[in-house]
């Protein structure tokens, strides 16, 4: 059976999940808002540990990709590249918005909390087919679904992931649906000495 590690950092959480072929034997979960950076490894540590798996016994990493929080999406997503590379194992990006519409009734549209009042959303089986940010409030007939708790979340990112390692061919990389908060610097560039 395959290990499939999962782990997501998109809101203010840090979540992993461990699945035995797709079986799931482990996960955890912790609200933050920040110190993802520090966390997630542990956090993973605890769940291989949980599990009875080794790094060297994975076969496939998902990782959530976003859309959702700038640094923590660049947190779990260079980590997951840089654990499959390390291992020689796939690693397979997942959309918050395809992990929370995983086994849901179709036709469904998916709703993720977003900054300023905002939603990103996605429609399957309906528009919009594409993901987009928008407005919250005018959910339409269309029935609307939001994320389940970070554990369950990263256990559907393991399950996607699965399903999807054998055919994924490129690198897990963030989706982004806004620009990011930061600004450039004011402050003059430093001096290079020579």
């Amino acid at each position: 059976m395959v290990w499939t590690l999962a782990f997501d950092t998109s809101a203010a959480h840090c979540a992993a999940a461990l699945l035995n072929g797709d079986k799931l034997v482990a996960a955890r979960a912790i609200e933050m808002s920040r110190g993802q950076a520090e966390h997630l490894v542990p956090l993973i540590e605890e769940v291989l540990t949980e599990g009875g798996c080794t790094w060297a016994d994975l076969g496939v990493i998902g990782v959530g990709i976003g859309p959702g929080n700038f640094t923590g999406i660049r947190i779990s997503v260079s980590a997951a590249r840089g654990m499959a590379m390390a291992l020689g194992i796939p690693a397979v990006g997942v959309s918050t918005l395809d992990a929370v519409a995983l086994d849901a009734r179709r036709p469904v549209r998916v709703h993720v909390p977003a900054p300023r009042d905002q939603v990103y959303e996605q429609g399957f089986g309906c528009a919009p087919e594409l993901p987009e940010m928008r407005p919250a409030g005018d959910d339409g007939e269309t029935p609307v679904i939001l994320p389940p708790a970070p554990a369950e979340l990263a256990e559907r990112i393991a399950r996607i992931a699965l399903t999807r390692a054998p055919f994924e061919t490129e690198a897990p990389a963030p989706l982004y649906l806004r620009a990011a908060d930061a600004a450039p610097a004011k402050d003059a560039p430093p001096v290079i000495l020579p």
